[in-house]
């Protein structure tokens, strides 16, 4: 079973780091306020959202092979709208997304590492159209998992997790690859990408919490084991806290592994924890990546610093093998319950 080894569980923080943490709140939510002037409406549908819609949130670029798949899992799940920002995509992606009945769609042409990664644009429309809301924030490699999901949905978990009183569901970001070199499959654009991607690294996740924002960081993996061994305090960061009970009066720090208000954070304790959590099974390594990964290296989009990165763009396209003696395929959430990725949290589902 798969277990982080943690520094202690965060306490209370004294005045000077709540002032200062308030205020961060504060200028980030000022950030998104003004970053609504780089979004451009093109499919404005949030006139249809109702009060009890379950909304999921994302930017995206260049997604045109996943999206299909994308959307059919996400509805089949339970989500209701979607709400996106198109980051001046060139492939097809945004006149597929302008013709869905439930998504709503922006677009901009501004950068994204500017805008903190898109942050600022996705918490804008949060504040705007998702108050009060059960939100989950996914990208388009991003499958979200958790306990009884093969035959229950969002609407039975958000259910129970309003019941237990609880606004927030933290996930683990499982890195996916195929048992051959990345780039060696082939993919039928719109499929389900784990028929192509399928082996995870079961353990070793190491987690400390960190201070004063009192959120779990964990890392490990397979990323960590093949780009970053030789560095492995700068390897992804896999805790994420996508589905939250929304108030305009939150905002994400960093993509959505932290948030302000602090205490949001603390409901997720990692793999081998007691919390109700998930998994977003991350699905990066399709054929495609080798492409991308050129692409992305020479737009510097992704990293603060860019230029530190350039050597893990090389190493992908040099489509190494992720697979060893130790990787798992998956099979589905009772697995990954039962090596410890995922908790029930006691919930038993009908």
């Amino acid at each position: 079973m798969a277990r982080v080894v943690a520094s202690e569980p965060p306490t209370a923080i004294g005045w000077t780091d709540a002032y200062r943490l308030r205020w961060k709140r504060r200028r980030l939510l000022w950030r998104s306020f003004r970053s609504r002037h780089h979004l451009r409406a093109l499919a404005d549908r949030t006139a249809q959202i109702k009060p009890d819609d379950i909304l999921l949130v994302a930017t995206m670029r260049n997604e045109i092979t996943r999206l299909p798949h994308f959307l059919n899992y996400y509805r089949d799940l339970g989500i209701n709208h979607f709400l996106v920002v198109d980051n001046d995509s060139d492939d097809g992606t945004t006149e597929l997304l302008r013709g869905q009945p439930d998504v709503s769609l922006w677009h901009t042409d501004a950068s994204y590492r500017d805008a903190r990664f898109g942050l600022d644009w996705v918490t804008w429309l949060q504040m705007r159209y998702a108050h009060g809301h059960w939100v989950l924030m996914a990208d388009a490699d991003e499958l979200l998992v958790f306990a009884h999901c093969d035959r229950l949905g969002l609407r039975d978990l958000t259910g129970w997790l309003d019941a237990q009183n609880r606004r927030v569901f933290g996930a683990l970001m499982l890195d996916l690859y195929p048992n051959e070199p990345i780039g060696a499959q082939d993919y039928n654009p719109g499929s389900d990408p784990l028929e192509v991607v399928n082996g995870f690294d079961p353990s070793p996740y190491r987690g400390q919490w960190q201070h004063p924002l009192g959120n779990l960081w964990v890392q490990g993996g397979a990323r960590e084991r093949v780009f970053f061994a030789d560095r492995p305090e700068r390897s992804p960061t896999l805790n994420k806290i996508p589905l939250i009970r929304w108030s305009r009066r939150y905002a994400y720090v960093n993509s959505c592994h932290s948030i302000l208000p602090r205490d949001l954070n603390c409901a997720y304790d990692g793999p081998g924890g007691t919390a109700p959590s998930g998994v977003l099974l991350h699905t990066k390594f399709l054929p495609e990546i080798l492409p991308k990964s050129a692409i992305e290296k020479q737009r510097g989009q992704h990293f603060t610093h860019p230029e530190e990165f350039s050597t893990y763009y090389d190493r992908i396209a040099a489509a190494p093998t992720l697979w060893t003696p130790q990787s798992q395929r998956y099979e589905g959430w009772q697995q990954l319950h039962r090596l410890g990725l995922l908790s029930s949290g006691g919930w038993e589902g009908l």
